[in-house]
């Protein structure tokens, strides 16, 4: 954790205005948060027809079946992750950020019904493979995508993200609100701490209707943050770049 992210958080505990953040690795909580998105994302792809797959999403660029392709090759990059703790040969999840956007690309031109297959046994593999993990191989030390030193139990909370965020994207039944009420608290952390860190990101405090707790955004600032109320589901979909605000700029990108 960088001295601005403990900065920010610790912003937020002393005025009380967040909740605690949720240890995100725990796996007696992020593993069982990991299945139920995986079953809710891949019943959600089952409702696509196959016509379906060519529609844009709200994502710029993609279609959902570059979202369903994506998340078949974010199993296999996570599962080199799960096989650098394992074994410790440094596996990288992509050798740089071209083979990634590559591999969505050609991805999303495979046939639906390979595409539907491949989000299935893509995601099972990553199941099993996490599930061999012992004690140390979970302490063991990894790196992400974006060249970040983490332990080995924090996978199943980046796939976490994966499955029930691009649930959603797929516009197929799964909405903000299906997330559970727990779950969308620590999203909320974690968007928050790591926007807070962009440069340009705008202040902006973050008030739940249906929580006692608020979230701040971006740097502090002399004068009262903007606000942004509603649910707080809703809010994280702001956050997230899902929607918009009126009267909110926008925000920097989260991942």
């Amino acid at each position: 954790m960088t001295s601005r992210e403990q900065n920010v958080r610790q912003a937020g505990r002393d005025g009380h205005d967040r909740c605690d953040v949720r240890d995100r690795h725990d796996l007696t909580v992020t593993l069982p948060w990991m299945r139920e998105g995986t079953a809710r994302l891949l019943a959600a792809a089952d409702r696509l027809a196959d016509d379906d797959l060519g529609a844009p999403t709200a994502l710029p660029g993609w279609t959902r079946a570059h979202v369903v392709g994506h998340l078949a090759r974010n199993a296999e990059a996570l599962g080199r992750l799960v096989a650098w703790a394992r074994t410790g040969v440094v596996t990288p999840m992509y050798a740089d950020r071209e083979q990634r956007a590559a591999e969505i690309e050609s991805s999303a031109a495979l046939g639906p019904d390979v595409l539907r297959m491949q989000l299935k046994s893509t995601a099972a593999d990553l199941d099993v493979a996490l599930a061999a993990l012992d004690a140390t191989a979970w302490r063991a030390e990894v790196k992400s995508a974006l060249g970040r030193t983490i332990p080995a139990a924090e996978i199943p909370w980046m796939r976490v993200r994966e499955v029930w965020l691009h649930a959603v994207d797929l516009a197929a039944g799964v909405t903000f609100a299906d997330l559970p009420a727990d779950l969308v608290d620590t999203l909320l952390d974690d968007v928050t701490t790591a926007l807070s860190t962009r440069p340009g990101c705008p202040a902006v405090r973050l008030t739940p209707t249906d929580r006692a707790t608020t979230w701040h955004l971006g740097p502090a600032t002399p004068e009262p943050p903007a606000r942004a109320e509603g649910p707080a589901a809703e809010l994280l979909a702001w956050a997230t770049g899902r929607t918009t605000r009126p009267g909110l700029v926008a925000l920097p990108s989260w991942l």
